[in-house]
């Protein structure tokens, strides 16, 4: 897995997460589905986050430009 796999495995997970509580428990949880939201938006402009931060320590690889034939 790389970094940037882990990173919307991440964010995919709080977000279906938060809607589940957002729906079973207080509606006050989707204010972190947007959030996540909001973070996943400045990501695809900035290509950096605090998320990717951490898989990088963790020895996460980087996404190459593999070429498949």
């Amino acid at each position: 897995m790389t970094v940037e796999r882990a990173v919307r495995a991440l964010a995919g997970l709080f977000v279906l997460g938060s809607v589940a509580l957002g729906y079973w428990v207080h509606p006050g949880f989707f204010v972190f589905t947007a959030f996540v939201g909001a973070n996943l938006l400045q990501s695809g402009f900035t290509n950096s986050c605090p998320a990717m931060t951490v898989f990088r320590r963790l020895g996460l690889p980087e996404a190459g430009c593999a070429v498949r034939r």
